[in-house]
């Protein structure tokens, strides 16, 4: 199918594209990789009056650090953040997501700011961008704001973005030196979109876990951080018992919905699994005598 005509604008200043979407009032997108609009637009599930294309912008696909905290620009493009050196020694819970991401050919197009942006609630990086405790920089006509990863996602494809707002940053702490992680997902092929995803971040020793971080995507309208599973796991610790009853309070915590890719009980079901998965995963990286 074709889409629907629209006016294109690819600015050189971030300044330039914010005033562009006040021209239309909040009726043009932002087009940042394009592997989910160009195929909505095709699809005609879009209209808008105009895109702006923020390729040409300067300073967009940048990977920096800073204050303990690594910077990546909006227009990053994913391939380049999984071979990114500075990722994978400082967060690499991304890198490992990363791999999860559709096809090497769509993360060579697809970008960081735009995959979280999209807010596609069984996306692994806005799951990792809450497990990691990350936030936004939102430029718009008053400026910059920041807008933490826990208040980003309102719903299904949904954030709280301004209309005229452009997601211009991605910030995430550096996770520690010793910390367990893990990504575990379930889809129906490689590529396909996850129908549950689980992200594990596990602070602590063998025995003891002083700080969990367990966030699930696919089951509801926005990646779900999992508090009391989370909040079992410090309190008893990283025994196998503790894991099992804190996996079965994971599954307990979530409500999805059924679609004809699977059931509210399936994805359940796939919470527990996957949850037990990942955290063996990442308490076993703690086990180890030389980890970190």
């Amino acid at each position: 199918m074709k889409p629907p005509k629209f006016a294109y604008h690819a600015p050189l200043l971030l300044d330039e594209a914010v005033r562009l979407l006040a021209r239309y009032g909040g009726e043009a997108r932002v087009l940042s990789g394009g592997q989910s609009l160009i195929p909505m637009l095709n699809f005609r599930l879009l209209a808008p009056q105009a895109l702006v294309d923020l390729r040409l912008l300067p300073g967009l696909a940048d990977i920096r650090v800073a204050h303990d905290r690594i910077c990546i620009g909006a227009m990053t493009r994913q391939r380049s953040a999984e071979n990114s050196v500075v990722v994978a020694q400082h967060l690499p819970l991304m890198k490992e997501a990363l791999a999860w991401v559709g096809h090497p050919a769509t993360r060579s197009r697809g970008t960081i700011g735009g995959s979280i942006a999209h807010a596609d609630p069984s996306a692994e990086l806005p799951m990792v961008l809450l497990a990691l405790d990350g936030e936004v920089v939102a430029t718009g006509p008053s400026g910059e704001r920041v807008i933490a990863a826990d208040a980003l996602f309102s719903s299904f494809f949904a954030t709280t973005l301004g209309a005229l707002e452009i997601l211009s940053e991605v910030r995430i702490p550096a996770m520690p030196a010793r910390c367990g992680f893990a990504i575990e997902e379930f889809a129906r092929r490689k590529g396909d979109f996850a129908i549950a995803g689980i992200a594990a971040v596990l602070e602590g020793d063998a025995t003891r876990c002083t700080r969990a971080r367990l966030v699930a995507a696919g089951v509801g309208g926005r990646p779900v951080r999992l508090r009391a599973a989370e909040q079992m796991l410090e309190n008893a610790g990283l025994g196998a018992e503790a894991i099992a009853a804190a996996c079965r309070k994971a599954a307990e915590s979530v409500e999805p919905t059924s679609d004809p890719a699977a059931s509210a009980d399936f994805r359940r079901h796939l919470t527990g699994v996957l949850a037990e998965r990942a955290l063996e995963r990442a308490a076993n990286m703690l086990r180890e005598p030389r980890h970190g």
